[in-house]
C-alpha cells in the first residue's frame, strides 16, 4: 500500500499573497488527487509535528531555539530575503518534518510500502543552522537521520530532482558516508552553494538551462543508477521537486508530466532492487499549480504501480 501524508496545518504558513511559495499550492495538489481519484487509492494519514528531538538530529540547538524566539504573533518576520514566517509557519514546518519522520516510521514498520509527503514548506535549502529558499528544516535529512537510528538500516540514499540543488541535504551529509545524496538540478542557478561538492556519496547532476526531458533521462541514468546500484540502500527517500516542469515561473528546465513519471519508475525500481520497494517522497517545489498538481499525480501513480 502506498501512504499519503499530509495536515491542514501546513497551510497555515503564508508568506504573502505575491509569494510563490503560497498555501494554493498544496491546496492545489490535494484537490486534483480527490478529482483524479487518486486520493481514495491511497492509505492517508495526518501528519504529526516533528518532536524537537527529530530535528535536533540535523539542526543545532541555538538554531531551533532562535526559529522559535523569531515566530510572530502576527504579521511577517524574515529570516532570509526569500523566506518569511507568519504566526503559522512554524507549526507547519514542523508538520512537514514530522511527516517525514512518520512516513520513514510507516514504511519500516511494513505498514505502508511507499509514502507521499504533501506538506509544505519545503526544506532540501535549509542547513543546519540556516533557514533559506523557503524552507526552515530539512524535512528529508530529518527522515534520514531518523531512519539510521533503526538497527535495520545502514544506508539511505537521498535523491532530490528539484529544479534547485538540495544544498541543505549536502552539507547535512556530505562527510556520512551511510547516506548517498543524488541531486540533479539547473545550473547555474539559486542557492549557488555546495554545488560542486566532491565526495564519494555525493551526486551532482548540473543541467543547463532548457534541458529537455530526453537529456535529463540520460544524466540520470549516467549518474544516479551506477551510484545507486554500487550502493545498495535499504530506504529511499525522494526530494520531489516539480519545478522543473516547463511551464514553471522559476526556473529554465523543459521537463513535462512524463518526466516525473519515468524518474519516478528509476526510483521504484531501484528501490526494489535493494530496499524492499521502500520509499518516502517529500514534496518540494513546484510553482505552477497545473503543472505541479499533474506532476505530483504522475509521481503518485508511478509510487502505487
Amino acid at each position: 500500500m502506498t501512504a499519503l501524508l499530509t495536515h491542514l496545518h501546513c497551510l497555515e504558513h503564508n508568506m504573502g499573497e505575491r509569494h510563490p511559495e503560497h498555501p494554493a499550492r498544496l491546496a492545489a495538489v490535494l484537490m486534483h488527487l480527490d478529482e483524479t481519484g487518486l486520493y481514495s487509492d491511497l492509505d492517508v494519514h495526518e501528519a504529526p509535528e516533528a518532536q524537537r528531538t527529530d530535528l535536533a538530529r540535523v539542526h543545532g540547538e541555538a538554531f531551533l531555539d532562535g526559529l522559535e524566539e523569531l515566530s510572530p504573533e502576527e504579521g511577517l518576520v524574515r529570516v532570509d530575503p526569500d523566506t518569511a514566517m507568519s504566526p503559522g509557519s512554524l507549526r507547519a514546518a514542523r508538520t512537514a518534518a514530522g511527516a517525514a519522520v512518520a512516513g520513514v516510521e510507516l514504511v519500516l514498520s511494513d505498514a505502508d510500502k511507499r509514502v507521499f509527503c504533501a506538506v509544505r514548506p519545503p526544506g532540501h535549502h535549509a542547513e543546519v543552522s540556516q533557514a533559506m529558499g523557503f524552507c526552515f528544516f530539512n524535512s528529508i535529512a530529518v527522515a534520514a537521520a531518523r531512519a539510521l537510528c533503526d538497527p535495520a538500516v545502514d544506508r539511505v540514499a537521498i535523491l532530490d530532482f528539484d529544479v534547485h540543488h538540495g544544498n541543505g541535504t549536502v552539507a547535512a551529509f556530505m562527510d556520512n558516508p551511510d547516506v548517498l545524496v543524488c541531486s540533479s538540478f539547473q545550473f547555474p542557478f539559486y542557492p549557488y552553494r555546495l554545488q560542486d561538492v566532491d565526495r564519494p556519496n555525493i551526486v551532482n547532476t548540473p543541467l543547463p538551462a532548457g534541458t529537455l526531458g530526453a537529456d535529463f533521462r540520460k544524466a540520470l541514468e549516467s549518474d544516479w543508477l551506477p551510484a545507486l546500484d554500487d550502493f545498495k540502500p535499504e530506504l529511499i527517500l525522494v526530494s520531489a521537486g516539480f519545478d522543473g516542469h516547463a511551464d514553471d515561473p522559476l526556473a529554465g528546465l523543459l521537463l513535462t508530466e512524463e518526466d516525473y513519471a519515468w524518474v519516478t519508475r528509476l526510483i521504484t525500481d531501484a528501490a526494489n532492487r535493494h530496499a524492499g520497494g521502500r520509499i518516502v517522497s517529500m514534496l518540494e517545489g513546484g510553482y505552477h499549480l497545473g503543472a505541479l498538481s499533474r506532476s505530483v499525480a504522475a509521481h503518485i501513480e508511478g509510487l502505487l504501480a
